[in-house]
């Protein structure tokens, strides 16, 4: 029986597994100059983790959760984001006590059982980011321009930048009635998601990828226009900060997001090269889910960057950059392989990447399979070698060659030396 892996997840494997290692490695050296700490929570929680926080009106609660009954009874779902279980690990462990602000990172599989297409997959990889403590908009400026940073450091820089507000508590009843009021004459012509919505969220009519629903909202009152005095003064600061920090943004006033826990900036970051699911980063705020967890009142900030989406785009835009060993060492005869094996373990204690021929392959074979790897040296080791005490090398970028004693080999291929 010939087995395949399930419909919309994915194996990773090289090359393409050295690119998300790229990633990850950037990610991880940008974050950490900002102050972010690893953090790593389960894949799994309490369905209860999502339904507060996520909303349950939303798509990915109503449509997407793999949620099922564990053998205690208790409902299980696979994390579809990272925000939720970062909050509920923050809040159970207390580190709310810990010197503001509290920043973390991480990275990992998500889960969300939808229609797999062109850069949306049901396991999906992401890197995120999350911010506690800090309520003024520097610390959303300060986002901002790690994602910035993070996207430089990649190759990526011609990517758009929207921002948005989408108000408090105090302010977004008003304009949650101005859409009311908006979409009631339009209700016939909503898909059946988005009639749903105009009685629980009809903010989320905006997040909408119906063409019928774009169509439909041609004109909607901005939300900008309904914040109230300390929404709107976040917002002009957050702009003014953004300028100062040369991030190229566009105010988006359809720019929802599509989680019931964001409040004030939302963001999001997009390149046309990816055509229709073009967003490779996304976040925003949100000060009221951390108390909503049962911790205290805590200002949050955060946004995840889908992995797969930002591969993609490298290949499409930079030539992949695939790693290959600095010396295979070809032997010939049992002894040769013996003192090759030995070459081989103190190279590769000094950080030196090295293949090794094995035993049964002719040298002829082992020189080409040499060559196939892309090794930057080839080694031979053979009965003549081991008598006279030097062994043979050559620089196959140039054909280059000549002798070492064996003694000298680790000198001679130091990073920095050749």
């Amino acid at each position: 029986m010939k087995y395949t892996a399930l419909k919309g997840v994915h194996d990773i494997f090289p090359p393409d597994s050295y690119l998300w290692q790229k990633i990850e490695s950037a990610a991880k050296d940008v974050f950490t100059v900002y102050g972010f700490q690893e953090i790593r929570a389960p894949v799994i929680e309490s369905t209860d983790v999502f339904l507060r926080s996520i909303g349950e009106t939303t798509d990915i609660v109503e449509k997407e959760m793999y949620t099922f009954s564990d053998k205690a009874g208790r409902s299980i779902t696979l994390r579809p984001e990272g925000t939720a279980p970062v909050v509920r690990c923050f809040v159970e462990h207390h580190l709310y006590n810990l010197p503001v602000p509290q920043k973390f990172f991480y990275s990992g599989p998500m889960f969300r059982y939808e229609r797999p297409q062109s850069g949306r997959f049901r396991q999906f990889y992401q890197l995120g980011a999350e911010a506690f403590g800090i309520a003024g908009p520097k610390i959303d400026a300060e986002v901002l321009a790690m994602l910035k940073l993070f996207f430089e450091r990649i190759g990526l820089r011609n990517l758009n930048f929207g921002v948005n507000s989408i108000g408090c508590e105090k302010c977004r009843p008003a304009y949650r009635q101005a859409l009311v009021d908006f979409f009631s004459v339009k209700l016939n012509g909503l898909c059946p998601d988005c009639k749903r919505r105009y009685d629980h969220n009809p903010l989320r009519i905006l997040d909408c990828k119906v063409d019928s629903c774009i169509a439909l909202r041609e004109g909607f009152p901005r939300v900008t226009a309904f914040l109230c005095a300390e929404c709107r003064d976040h917002f002009d600061a957050l702009r003014t900060y953004a300028k100062l920090l040369a991030i190229p943004y566009e105010i988006k006033p359809e720019m929802v997001r599509g989680l019931d826990y964001y409040t004030r900036t939302t963001f999001e970051v997009t390149c046309e090269q990816l055509g229709a699911q073009n967003s490779v980063a996304a976040g925003g705020r949100y000060d009221r889910l951390v108390e909503d967890f049962g911790g205290p009142p805590t200002p949050a900030i955060g946004f995840a960057i889908g992995i797969e989406r930002i591969a993609s785009l490298l290949k499409l835009t930079a030539a992949e950059e695939i790693p290959s060993p600095k010396v295979f060492i070809a032997t010939h005869g049992e002894p040769a392989w013996g003192k090759g094996l030995i070459i081989a373990d103190r190279l590769r204690r000094k950080g030196i990447w090295t293949e090794l021929g094995y035993a049964g392959n002719s040298l002829k074979s082992q020189l080409r399979r040499a060559d196939r790897i892309c090794a930057q040296y080839v080694l031979i080791v053979g009965e003549d070698e081991i008598r006279s005490g030097k062994l043979q090398w050559k620089l196959l970028a140039d054909g280059s060659q000549g002798e070492i004693g064996f003694d000298e080999v680790e000198a001679f291929l130091s990073p920095g030396q050749n």
